[in-house]
């Protein structure tokens, strides 16, 4: 799949697309939870009673190609781009746990569709859970760079006691609310510019182009620029040639997640020789290396001078260089928000603005509540303002219910298991498949009814970790508030001022790294 399937077992939520549900009186805390008691002891008689490891179902593996040639072009029979299908068929044919064997240079791969059983998993894992990252990007991290990453390489890619020492130094800065709160401001201002950019690009009758999906990539860019570089890259100039280097940047982000796949599943030979699609990957990520090294420094250099009273006066990157002292930490931390972030949350508001412009009563419903909690079009954004949305937050989380842009999570067990009632040895790549188990009616009420209401309503099933679009636990995306913000921002502005329509052949979904809509977004744009 685009994510590939080492990527789809988990590194596949690098930011979230909704907004806390802890916070006290926030209706999203009505959500149904299960009654199972997850940590329950594995004892030895639980051990004894399970079914062998080998009795799991799922696709037989051929001698010497095993199931890697089910990946493979022309003769393989799983097209990449329909895997969120895969994975469907994977449940009808065997059901609510699926081992996938016999892939070359991998560990197993063991699809689970029981939301008791994901819910379990996660809350029995320690402080440093395996989440399966891509191999090609840990290869760079700690063998190709180590000169650069060394003992600290980022969150991305990275386990264990590497990754708890990184992530307890960036953590405290980027998940606090006052420093997402000091970032409305310039997020809205990136995307007034973004809507004035789009109020341009339409034509006669008022479509946007058929590349809106890259405008979208370029204001997200200069969303993640403005938070983790302290800059406006300039993303949104209407003279940005294809080799600019916000251009650039975009091009490099997507092929470094979307030939994932290609890396992991259709050529995994960059293992034993440098191939030319593994020896581009590595230029590309020196490309991201070099790109955040230089304007962290520049950052850096502006820091020196700043006059600093208190914290609340240092950007989020400034608090990073100033707790710590050494700039790569600074720099990694740009990286990886760079690197997994323009994809991810450009993908997600394809998903969205193609949903809202295809469902018109629930597009008026949220501008209703907009114009409610914004009856002056030209007041500035507030925090407060955001988190009075509830309905427009319920419709983006939806969205990610019925067409989850990241199609999976997972962990790779660090000790046996007992799963379904099978016997699952340590080292086994364990995929939580939420675009299949947040469509199953044992698990959500009504599940192919697109409703909203359902995550501000008590009634009703909906299973807490059927849906995990952010994922859970120790390893939640560590950028998931900016990405709230980012989203909430641009519906908020986009829909008190326009309505969206979509007047063209209906998108099919398919996955790229991302579960997104495939073909041209044109959109229309037009002012209420």
């Amino acid at each position: 799949m685009g994510r590939s399937l080492q990527s789809f077992a988990g590194y596949v939520r690098p930011f979230s697309i909704i907004g806390s549900r802890q916070a006290s009186g926030c209706p999203f805390s009505k959500r149904q939870r299960s009654q199972i008691a997850p940590a329950a002891a594995l004892t030895d008689e639980v051990f004894s009673n399970a079914k062998p490891y080998s009795e799991v179902p799922g696709p037989k593996p051929i001698p010497l190609l095993g199931n890697t040639w089910r990946m493979v072009p022309v003769i393989g029979q799983f097209d990449i781009s329909e895997f969120a299908k895969v994975t469907q068929q994977f449940l009808d044919k065997y059901g609510r746990i699926v081992r996938l064997g016999g892939l070359i240079g991998r560990p197993d791969l063991l699809f689970v569709y029981d939301a008791d059983e994901i819910e379990r998993m996660y809350r029995r894992e320690g402080p440093t859970p395996f989440r399966p990252a891509m191999p090609c990007l840990v290869k760079y991290k700690s063998e190709v760079r180590k000169d650069f990453f060394g003992d600290l390489p980022g969150v991305v890619g990275v386990h264990g006691e590497q990754w708890r020492t990184f992530r307890s130094k960036v953590q405290r800065p980027i998940l606090q609310p006052q420093t997402v709160k000091k970032y409305v401001a310039p997020i809205e201002m990136v995307t007034e510019d973004f809507i004035r950019y789009m109020e341009n690009a339409r034509d006669e009758v008022g479509d946007l182009p058929k590349d809106f999906d890259n405008d979208i990539h370029k204001w997200s860019l200069e969303c993640i620029g403005r938070v983790a570089l302290d800059v406006r890259l300039g993303c949104l100039s209407n003279d940005l040639t294809n080799n600019s280097e916000p251009q650039r940047i975009i091009d490099a982000a997507k092929f470094a997640l979307r030939n994932v796949a290609v890396l992991e599943l259709k050529a995994p030979y960059w293992r034993y020789i440098p191939t030319p699609l593994w020896t581009k990957y590595v230029n590309n990520m020196n490309f991201f290396v070099e790109l955040c090294t230089r304007y962290i420094n520049e950052a850096l250099e502006r820091l020196k001078t700043k006059k600093v009273t208190s914290e609340n006066d240092l950007s989020l990157l400034e608090r990073v260089l100033k707790s710590e002292g050494d700039p790569k930490i600074a720099t990694i931390m740009a990286l990886d928000l760079i690197l997994v972030g323009i994809d991810t949350i450009s993908m997600a508001v394809c998903s969205i603005l193609y949903q809202a412009a295809t469902r018109v009563k629930q597009q008026e419903k949220m501008a209703e509540e907009i114009r409610n909690v914004l009856p002056d079009p030209s007041k500035p954004l507030t925090y407060a303002d955001l988190d009075k949305l509830h309905y427009t937050k319920a419709f983006v989380r939806e969205v990610f219910r019925m067409y989850s842009t990241v199609i999976g999570n997972g962990r790779t067990l660090q000790e046996d298991d007992v799963i379904c009632g099978y016997h699952i040895p340590k080292g086994v790549q364990v995929v939580f498949p939420t675009i299949v188990t947040g469509n199953m009616e044992q698990f959500v009420s009504n599940p192919k009814e697109f409703k909203p209401e359902r995550w501000l309503e008590g009634n009703g099933r909906l299973h807490s970790f059927a849906s995990l679009p952010y994922g859970f636990g120790a390893r939640i995306c560590l950028g998931r508030r900016f990405a709230d913000l980012e989203i909430q921002v641009l519906l908020a502005k986009l829909l008190r001022r326009y309505r969206l329509e979509y007047h063209h052949d209906p998108l099919e979904y398919a996955v790229t790294f991302m579960y997104a809509p495939d073909g041209p977004l044109r959109l229309r744009m037009i002012e209420r």
